[in-house]
């Protein structure tokens, strides 16, 4: 019975260590540009400027 109590106590840290997490990732802006990372990896990078030196 006392591993029991045991299971649920660590059940229970473990997901408010998970919340404690999540609302952390809200509030530091994780979560602000879902569709820029899908819209980003569709379209070429800008091409480096051409340099001035000849070799």
């Amino acid at each position: 019975m006392t591993e029991l109590l045991y299971m649920i106590a660590a059940a229970l840290s473990l997901g408010g260590l998970g919340l404690i997490a999540f609302l952390w990732a809200l509030k530091s802006g994780q979560f602000d540009d879902l569709d820029g990372a899908a819209n980003r990896i569709l379209f070429d990078d800008e091409p480096p400027p051409p340099s001035s030196e000849r070799r």
